[in-house]
């Protein structure tokens, strides 16, 4: 099965207080998306894959990432993660599955990547999905707690995802969560995508929205699982300084 992998990487990094784009920004003295792009070749998922980048950011991720073998996108407008990835949709043309990461998440392993595809291609489902589990929100977990919880059912089953802002008091203990890292059933993805709506606060298109949809079809939607710190995302300094902390 041929997959590709979209790397969304359009953000500006103005928490960071940078001044380059987010997944340029150095940890351990390489660009983020350097160590993301480490796993997937070594994944050897997808040989070539494509980058989702803003129209001023293209030069500079060309200049950084001149050594190596990727395609790029052009995400017009910042519309939020679901508008990124049909920004990709021509350059995907022909794959079966797409898997979606971010370049702001530097620690995610190949075999974590290997692990979604193969879970991926050896079932039916529309949408594989990495959740991971916190054994608490202190410390340095607490960063965490701002993430959607997993909601499952009495059988096991996936329900729903709850931004920790919906969520109730009895489903914020819940301590598995949502680092939204998707491989989807591409022609499903691509049927899908358009379909979604930016009726929240910031009028934006939200790829786990794609889970719900899933679910109220009756389509499957499958989990697999990774260790927290291995699917953090950098979004703020103080994250950026717990990033280096662990990188060496």
């Amino acid at each position: 099965m041929q997959t590709r992998v979209i790397v969304l990487a359009a953000g500006k990094g103005k928490r960071m207080g940078a001044d380059v784009p987010k997944a340029l920004v150095e940890i351990a003295g390489r660009p983020m998306i350097d160590h993301l792009l480490d796993s997937i070749r070594d994944s050897e998922v997808d040989p070539r894959p494509i980058i989702v980048v803003a129209p001023d950011t293209l030069e500079i991720f060309n200049n950084i990432c001149s050594d190596r073998d990727c395609e790029y996108a052009i995400q017009e407008e910042q519309l939020g993660t679901g508008n990124a990835v049909l920004s990709a949709r021509e350059a995907a043309n022909g794959a079966e599955a797409i898997i979606v990461l971010y370049g702001d998440h530097p620690f995610i392993s190949d075999e974590v990547i290997l692990n979604l595809s193969e879970m991926h291609n050896q079932g039916e489902a529309m949408i594989t999905m990495l959740t991971t589990k916190v054994p608490n929100y202190k410390g340095d977990y607490a960063g965490f707690n701002g993430w959607g919880r997993i909601i499952r059912n009495e059988l096991g089953h996936l329900e729903a995802i709850r931004e920790a802002k919906d969520a109730t008091e009895e489903e914020l203990k819940i301590r598995e969560i949502n680092p939204s890292l998707y491989a989807f059933n591409a022609q499903w993805l691509w049927e899908h995508l358009p379909e979604l709506q930016n009726k929240n606060a910031s009028g934006e298109y939200y790829l786990t929205d794609l889970v719900e949809m899933a679910i109220d079809e009756g389509s499957e939607v499958i989990t697999a699982s990774a260790e927290p710190f291995e699917v953090v995302g950098i979004n703020t300094p103080e994250e950026l300084e717990t990033a280096e902390r662990m990188a060496g």
